[in-house]
């Protein structure tokens, strides 16, 4: 069993299968030892975690939905390159979050995400990122985070 997969298992983290793009994309590209991972929805076993924050949705409900849209980058990640063990580095993510104009804490929603990556991946986890406040996403989705990924 791979490191990855191991601390997966331990987290009791079992991985989403990879959904497949609604639009004229694809879900990552490869080039070179770089992986851009599309955005990825809060969607979950239990269904899509939509609204916005600032409206409704809570900013624990919020990182829920973005740790959600985290495992599902990370199963991007492993469709993309098959053993988790080959991500060199979580490089960047970029989060989009559903929110109303004055809703001032998307940075704390997409800690959600973040924290995820440093859990799954320990150091290798730790990355740059962006976090804006959008007017509406795709399926009224609260949450949508991207990656870029170092792999080997």
């Amino acid at each position: 069993m791979s490191l990855i997969a191991q601390r997966l298992a331990e987290l009791g983290i079992i991985l989403p299968t990879p959904v497949a793009p609604i639009a004229n994309y694809v879900p990552f590209v490869r080039s070179g030892n770089s992986l851009v991972v599309s955005g990825q929805i809060s969607l979950g076993s239990n269904g899509l975690m939509a609204g916005k924050l600032g409206g409704g949705v809570s900013i624990e409900d919020g990182q829920k939905a973005a740790r959600q849209c985290g495992l599902n980058v990370i199963a991007q990640i492993q469709s993309a390159v098959g053993n988790l063990d080959n991500v060199v580095r979580i490089v960047r993510l970029g989060g989009f979050i559903n929110c109303t104009p004055d809703f001032l804490d998307a940075p704390k929603v997409m800690n959600g995400a973040s924290d995820l990556m440093v859990e799954v991946f320990g150091d290798k986890g730790r990355h740059a990122r962006s976090t804006i406040g959008v007017a509406a996403l795709p399926a009224d989705a609260a949450v949508e985070v991207e990656a870029m990924v170092e792999v080997a």
